[in-house]
């Protein structure tokens, strides 16, 4: 086992746990959610607010930031320099202040506008008005999130991962606090307050962290920085990478606000289900490997980073194709024992159960494209992902329009369309992507990588059979009988089954999840 692969799967362990329970108030803040709105208009309305505060976070300062500005702090510590890294630190910070704070300006005064011409112009003109008054409470949330992915860089380049990954769960908290005491007396306006208050506590419970890692900070401002000339440098064509990734979903919800009320709500709660194995598994994983990828290039380790990102993304296939599939087989019992109840009907089931099975073919492609990313973040290639991504998000976009006009010709909710669509363009990003680094690194141990998927999808495929037999034998048994007792058949048949293919990964998993947590 390489020095790599035990500090990625050490920094798994402490990151996972908290990714899950970070994942399970997210359902539960759905749950509150869709039980006090449903797929009604006025969440639409909400959903539609958020998006542009979460491009300004996402853009200025979530993932583009965090790729470009890892590797270069983590560059300062690596030769020695930690007056330096935290120059770095500081430099960034101030900057990304007054820039979230001009964009924040500029937004608050469009909000109308941007809503009635880019983000949903199907929404009736009281819901545009609805939408345009929640984005202005938003507005305020990217500064806080934005200063907060700062400090989230700083802990996991020092492999400090356990408050960064604390803050989802307090967000989700504010969240579900807001649905369940606000909303009965402030109605969907409680989602924004929220939001904001989850903003700040994102901010906040990272703070103890930078006493503990000897953090440094200044008030000074120097944009000649080499350090911040670097993180510019990277960070630049990320954005444009992010930036079609978020306009993918503006142009989502451009068309299925043409599709009536609650069509942008049962994507959207689709959405959420997809990533939660996707968070789980991918993402979790993806943010304990960066920064021991990016500390094998900067040491000149190219055979240590091709093994680690290769076992990485086995051990992700392998826990991400069972849940796709899972998803997929089980969705409408699934969603139905989450949500179907008070405002969230059938009907609501109905579309976002839809939505899910269609969104659920692309959760490998998801999942990969997080570890294979990162890669080539590490290696401090951030045009590649920049490009491919932009071909894929074309794809997406001409897909989309295509497929929903062919589901409404053919009597289908056109929603669906939007969410397959999704699935086609990530499936071929990963693909892409793949091809691409396995030149950069002298291949990907194909063999192996081709070997365990096809083990994974073979008992996978198994997994679906029993499932499916099951459902059909047992057509009047309850949905929460039927969604619980379907994971733990699902999950059972397929392990078995990769045991008796005698799965490398199944005796991974065991070691990295058992032994370790009995130790602990």
């Amino acid at each position: 086992m390489s020095t790599g692969g035990r500090q990625i799967r050490r920094a798994a362990l402490q990151v996972v746990a908290l990714f899950v329970v970070s994942r399970l108030l997210g359902l539960l803040r759905e749950v509150v959610i869709g039980a006090a709105f449903g797929t009604s208009a006025e969440y639409d309305a909400y959903l539609a607010a958020i998006t542009i505060p979460d491009i300004l976070f996402t853009l200025i300062a979530g993932g583009a930031l965090g790729s470009a500005f890892i590797p270069t702090f983590t560059g300062y510590l690596a030769r020695g320099d930690a007056a330096g890294a935290w120059r770095l630190a500081s430099g960034v910070v101030n900057l990304l202040v007054l820039v979230l704070l001009g964009a924040t300006a500029l937004a608050w005064l469009g909000a109308p506008l941007l809503v009635s011409t880019v983000l949903v112009p199907g929404f009736s003109p009281s819901q545009q008005a609805l939408t345009a008054s929640l984005m202005r409470v938003m507005l305020l949330a990217p500064l806080c999130f934005g200063v907060s992915g700062v400090v989230m860089g700083i802990l996991n380049a020092r492999q400090h991962f356990i408050l960064p990954a604390l803050t989802p769960s307090f967000l989700n908290l504010a969240l579900i606090g807001a649905a369940w005491l606000a909303a009965p007396r402030l109605g969907v306006r409680a989602l924004a307050w929220g939001y904001l208050a989850g903003a700040l506590l994102h901010l906040l419970v990272q703070l103890p962290g930078l006493y503990w890692v000897g953090a440094r900070y200044n008030l000074r401002l120097n944009v000649r920085d080499p350090g911040i000339r670097q993180v510019l440098k990277l960070m630049a064509p990320r954005v444009l990478g992010l930036a079609a990734v978020q306009l993918n979903f503006v142009v989502n919800k451009n068309i299925a606000s043409w599709f009536g009320a609650g069509a942008v709500s049962a994507l959207n709660y689709a959405w959420l289900l997809m990533l939660l194995p996707q968070g789980v598994f991918a993402q979790a994983v993806a943010t304990a490997a960066f920064p021991t990828f990016a500390d094998q290039v900067a040491r000149g380790k190219r055979d240590e980073l091709r093994h680690s990102l290769v076992s990485t993304l086995r051990t992700v296939f392998f826990l991400c194709i069972p849940a796709a599939v899972g998803l997929l087989v089980l969705g409408r019992p699934f969603v139905a024992a989450l949500f179907e109840r008070g405002a969230f009907g059938a009907a609501s089931t109905e579309a976002v159960a839809w939505a899910l099975s269609l969104y659920a073919l692309g959760l490998v492609g998801h999942a990969g494209i997080e570890i294979v990313a990162r890669g080539f973040y590490a290696l401090h290639d951030t045009w590649t992902p920049v490009w491919v991504g932009g071909a894929a998000m074309g794809v997406n976009v001409v897909a989309s329009l295509a497929l929903s006009a062919v589901f409404a010709r053919a009597g289908l909710p056109p929603h669906g369309g939007l969410a397959l669509a999704n699935s086609l363009a990530a499936l071929l990003e990963m693909a892409w992507l793949l091809v691409r680094i396995r030149s950069r690194i002298g291949g990907l141990e194909g063999r192996a990588l081709l070997r365990s998927t096809a083990q994974s999808g073979l008992a996978a495929g198994v997994m679906a059979a029993v499932l499916v037999t099951c459902q059909l034998l047992l057509p009047s048994v309850p949905p929460v009988l039927l969604a619980a007792g379907g994971i733990v058949l699902g999950a059972a048949v397929y392990l078995l089954v990769a045991y008796l293919l005698r799965a490398e990964e199944l005796a991974l998993v065991r070691r990295l999840f058992l032994k370790r947590l009995q130790r602990g």
